[in-house]
């Protein structure tokens, strides 16, 4: 990556600003410590033996007790002695020519030899007094200028201080990606550009200025913009968004400009703006008035990226999470022209992402990662390298030589809920409670199509959830119907559903588990528009209110339709577990045993699980439920 060098002129005159910077540095000090001087010591008097008050003095002085008088001009006072060698002084310093010509006459009265000191030094206190603020006041001037002009932290205020990515830094190129193959494809062109931008000129293409990059957090918005540079071998200047915004108005424009103006100096160069959110917000959403800061700075942002040309050789990346909410004039033809959204990678592209993370690492040959990529469905490129991170620490921590299957299973568990906690030690009561809270998740889970192959049971404790049940999706799925929907809500309620069957009465474990499950029903209500009560209306809009307001009639159709939602589930749940109890207790008998059940013997125990058959068979089901809570 190309980076230049300063010029032997600049570094010249840098040495001289360096010089000049330590001169007026060191300069402050000796002027405040010369002032100080000044105030503390020349400025006053300096003399010895006793004060005597004026009219002490003149009686002294008439009753001939003074033997010599010396009056110092500068001081304003007299000194001397009297009493046959004691020292003494008295303050003349009134100003008024009586009192002198009234001490003069005393003294010439009683015939005391008398002598004035004219002291021509004190008579340049006052104009040294005033000259020294002065040069104090113009070197901390010449001190701050110089450190402006040299780019040091109040000259940097108004930088943008953009990370350039240099040499000897590890470069990443699009063999270094994976999962985003429509992304990179769109950039290519963007690095064939700034690789031989004459080709595009000779054919009158012009290549997009601004490219926006949007997706979940994870998805490696940050690895293709630096993929871009790596390939094109171009100057890649990095900042966050949040870098623009400060409290004082017109810091944030500054800091545009300059960013554009490096940009520009060392074309053809590639900027990054990371969580360009923070600045591009909607101003319609922005702070009130006309000049609040992060308005000015987004102003600033439309005119720089407007006024670059096609020959400008600048291409502006910038990355978001919520590329909604970015303000109209940045997202228009001209500014980001082209706008590429990342998803979390499927199951080929999270296979091919494992495989870069784990390329530099000691793998064990009976290793699948086709297997692994199809238990982290929904997982991003950051999630995929954090399971491949903790699977080799794990691998580490047992001592191993290379990464082992059961290594990358427990990252992938530890990723989803966190570490183990085998010191929370259980009592029996408690350890057959979350047996059968487990035990029916999963039953419930075996018996609705829509809720994925149940891959693993645990009782063992890992974050804040005392057991977990892991289902794995057939494949990976973007889109999900009603039913589909219907069946995760009676998956989580299966836990309390079997606590109340099985126990008599639920408990605090199912908290989690009933918010969820709650959660969903209102999206499905609010968001979705799959209620039959209320019909296909959207009252929330990725999460958060419409425009318009619903009535409080509406607001209370929306929680009882919330509720039928949730009670029908949970209905639905205890109606699979009153058909299965024998699958319910066998499995809750093997997980106090064994404490995890997992392939064969999981799916075995699963394998005789007998689903409702149709709508009149639930009926009888709900039936007999409500007949045995009601017994109980």
């Amino acid at each position: 990556m190309t980076i230049r060098k300063p010029s032997a002129d600049r570094t010249d005159r840098n040495g001289g600003r360096r010089q000049a910077l330590l001169f007026a540095t060191l300069a402050l000090p000796f002027l405040i410590g010369v002032y100080a001087l000044v105030l503390g010591y020349w400025a006053r008097p300096q003399t010895s033996g006793r004060q005597l008050r004026l009219d002490e003095f003149l009686s002294v002085v008439a009753k001939n007790r003074v033997g010599s008088a010396t009056i110092l001009a500068g001081d304003d006072r007299v000194i001397g002695s009297y009493d046959g060698g004691n020292r003494y002084w008295v303050d003349i310093s009134g100003g008024h020519e009586t009192l002198f010509a009234r001490v003069t006459g005393a003294l010439e009265q009683a015939g005391v030899p008398t002598a004035v000191r004219s002291q021509p030094l004190k008579a340049l206190v006052q104009p040294v007094s005033m000259l020294l603020p002065m040069l104090i006041l113009a070197d901390v001037m010449v001190v701050l200028a110089l450190v402006a002009k040299g780019g040091g932290q109040l000259g940097g205020f108004g930088r943008a201080g953009a990370r350039q990515v240099g040499e000897g830094e590890p470069t990443l190129t699009f063999a270094d990606l994976a999962g985003a193959d429509e992304a990179v494809e769109e950039l290519a062109e963007i690095r064939d550009y700034l690789a031989d931008p004459t080709r595009f000129a000779a054919m009158g293409a012009a290549v997009p200025k601004g490219v926006l990059l949007s997706g979940p957090p994870g998805c490696g918005k940050t690895r293709l913009a630096r993929a871009v540079a790596g390939e094109s071998a171009v100057p890649f200047f990095s900042i966050s968004g949040s870098d623009f915004v400060e409290m004082y108005v017109g810091v944030g424009a500054a800091r545009i400009r300059d960013l554009f103006a490096t940009a520009k100096a060392a074309a053809p160069a590639i900027v990054f703006i990371d969580e360009i959110d923070a600045v591009g917000r909607s101003r319609s959403t922005s702070a009130a008035g006309g000049n609040d800061e992060r308005e000015a700075t987004l102003n600033q942002l439309l005119v720089e990226m407007d006024g670059f040309g096609a020959e400008s050789g600048v291409v502006v990346m910038a990355a978001t999470n919520r590329p909604d909410i970015l303000d109209a004039a940045l997202l228009r033809p001209g500014r980001f022209d082209r706008r590429i959204t990342l998803d979390p990678p499927d199951l080929r592209g999270r296979e091919a992402i494992l495989a870069i993370h784990v390329g530099h690492k000691p793998l064990a040959a009976d290793v699948d990662l086709a297997a692994i990529a199809r238990q982290t469905a929904g997982f991003t490129g950051a999630d995929l390298a954090n399971v491949v991170n903790e699977a080799a620490l794990l691998a580490t921590r047992r001592q191993a030589a290379v990464i082992a299957t059961a290594d990358l299973g427990e990252a992938v568990e530890r990723v989803v809920a966190g570490p183990q906690r085998r010191s929370r030690i259980l009592s029996p009561a408690d350890k057959r409670r979350v047996a059968v809270h487990e035990a029916g998740h999963a039953v419930v889970a075996a018996s609705q199509p829509g809720a994925g192959r149940v891959a693993k049971i645990s009782v063992v404790a890992r974050g804040h959830g005392q057991g977990s049940t892991m289902s794995m999706p057939e494949g990976d799925r973007i889109l999900a119907t009603r039913d589909e929907l219907h069946d995760r809500i009676a998956v989580l309620l299966g836990g309390r559903a079997a606590e109340e069957l099985v126990l008599g009465q639920p408990s605090t474990g199912s908290n989690d588990d009933l918010a969820r499950a709650t959660g969903l029903a209102r999206r499905i209500v609010t968001e979705c528009g799959m209620s039959e009560r209320l019909g296909p209306l959207a009252f929330v809009s990725n999460g958060e209110e419409t425009a318009h307001r619903w009535s409080d009639a509406t607001a209370a159709k929306i929680d009882d339709e919330t509720h039928r939602i949730v009670r029908d589930a949970f209905e639905r749940a205890t109606s699979v577990l009153l058909a299965n109890r024998a699958v319910l207790a066998a499995l809750t008998d093997e997980l106090i045993r064994t404490e995890t059940l997992e392939g064969e013997a999981l799916a075995s125990l699963l394998g005789n699980i007998v689903p409702p058959a149709d709508a009149r068979l639930w009926e009888e089901l709900a039936a007999q439920a409500q007949l045995a809570a009601a017994a109980s």
